[in-house]
């Protein structure tokens, strides 16, 4: 083919991009005037109450350095996201058939909002926010869909003293005596022992279940499943993980090499835990997928609380004495308030992975149950692209997608401003009412490090 006809060929390709577009402006323009679009809420603003018993948030998303009042936007005609939340409606019907006796939620709610900086902030992280367009936040959607398997007696928050406020808006079900309040951040061991030590002392047999507070996941019978046959692993004293089937060679996740299988009863799909390999570079990844013995490592544990405080009392015996001390006395304020000042800022700063599923997996005491839902820690913009509704060909947009915008990547734009993109690929533009960033999808993981260098310059008001 000629030069000639290609260009022949890419002229008549924008003249039929520029006739559909024509097209679908008009169509909207008739739908929205016979009032067939429903509003939606944008990523950036909380949601508002419903009448339903599944109450969303009633606090601000930004912090009162921000204006709070952001323009109200509207979504035409909502396309499902490959990866959304799911959330359970008729949960009535699940809670009297799958509810699991003796089991508790436990949902690490962390996080300082740099990952997907400057939507997410310090004071309000991507968990309180509503990155699926369907009116719930992440933690929100997170209870949703763990409802069915507990209750709200046995569903527990592990948070940070700036979040506590947001997630009792959010979650007005959760008990107050089920938000354990850390006083500081301690990475993941510190917040699930913390939960363990207390659930361990108020009922000796539980059975807890972590899981993040700011991840997606579609799927929802087949997470439910996984969960289940995971606790009947879980009550023959092993810690048991969940392998996510991966769907390419991610360099962003750990990974789970799988082991021989375990003969448990109503646990089919069980194996033995072989390694935990960290995050790989991009050719070890890709040789990971190919021998299919590996799933992804997305952070989530079942095991009976006592055996979690028995296995870090033996790979991290000043930790386990520490937390063990703490959950005696939660349930008295007075004492809890004593034994944390005095306790916590000496526990070590360390993941569960690292503390107890490494070393426990080389002795065999680790198991996962391989599951085939759809995951994402939602850990970029990059992610947050691929996970966002869109027509084919056309940008991610958390917000107003009406405007006549060309671009790919992804826009957000939360300041009320009109945001133009012409000639222009891949790019990640997020304008809100006190700052702008403008990146690529390619280097969206670094956004990190902007966040650090705005707190190493004085800008901390903005973070």
């Amino acid at each position: 083919m000629s030069q000639i006809d290609v260009a022949d060929l890419k002229h008549e390709c924008s003249e039929l991009r520029q006739a559909n577009a024509s097209l679908e402006r008009q169509l909207r323009d008739s739908n929205q005037s016979n009032g067939y679009f429903r509003s939606s809420t944008p990523g950036f603003m909380t949601p508002a109450i419903p009448s339903s018993p599944q109450m969303r948030a009633k606090s601000p998303f930004l912090s009162p350095i921000i204006p709070s009042s952001l323009p109200s936007l509207y979504a035409p005609i909502h396309h499902p996201s490959p990866l959304g939340d799911n959330a359970i409606s008729n949960t009535g019907y699940f809670s009297s058939t799958r509810d699991i006796p003796g089991f508790y939620v436990v949902i690490p709610a962390g996080g300082a909002g740099t990952r997907l900086w400057p939507l997410s902030r310090e004071g309000h992280p991507k968990f309180l926010l509503d990155l699926t367009l369907k009116g719930r936040s992440l933690i929100q959607a997170t209870w949703d869909r763990l409802l069915p398997l507990t209750s709200a007696s046995r569903t527990t928050i592990v948070a940070g003293p700036s979040h506590v406020s947001s997630i009792r808006d959010q979650l007005p079900d959760l008990l107050p005596e089920n938000l354990f309040c850390e006083p500081t951040a301690k990475d993941s061991m510190a917040a699930i022992g913390l939960a363990a030590a207390i659930l361990a002392h108020r009922d000796p047999d539980a059975v807890i279940g972590s899981f993040a507070a700011d991840h997606m996941i579609s799927g929802d019978e087949a997470f439910l499943a996984a969960v289940a046959e995971a606790v009947e692993v879980a009550r023959n004293d092993y810690l048991v993980t969940i392998g996510i089937a991966p769907s390419h060679p991610s360099t962003g996740f750990g990974y789970i090499r799988l082991g021989e299988p375990i003969n448990i009863k109503n646990a089919p799909n069980a194996r033995l835990v072989s390694s935990f390999k960290e995050k790989p570079d991009a050719r070890t990844a890709a040789a990971y997928i190919a021998t299919g013995k590996y799933r992804w490592n997305a952070g989530m544990f079942v095991t009976k609380a006592s055996t979690l405080l028995k296995y870090l009392e033996e790979y991290k015996p000043e930790m386990s004495e520490g937390l063990r001390k703490i959950g005696a006395v939660w349930d008295d304020e007075k004492e809890r308030n004593a034994i944390l000042e005095k306790i916590w800022p000496e526990l070590e700063k360390i993941p569960i992975d690292n503390a107890v599923a490494e070393p426990a997996a080389e002795v065999g005491r680790v198991a996962v149950v391989p599951a085939t839902f759809g995951w994402d820690d939602v850990g970029d913009f990059s992610s947050l692209t691929d996970l966002l509704p869109a027509e084919a060909n056309q940008p991610r947009i958390l917000g107003d997608p009406s405007l006549d915008q060309v671009a790919g990547g992804i826009v957000v734009p939360g300041s009320g401003r009109l945001i133009s993109c012409l000639g222009v690929d891949d790019l990640v533009i997020v304008d809100m009412p006190d700052c702008l960033l403008v990146t690529t999808r390619a280097r969206s993981q670094e956004v990190k490090r902007i966040v650090k260098k705005a707190r190493d310059h004085g800008w901390s008001k903005l973070l």
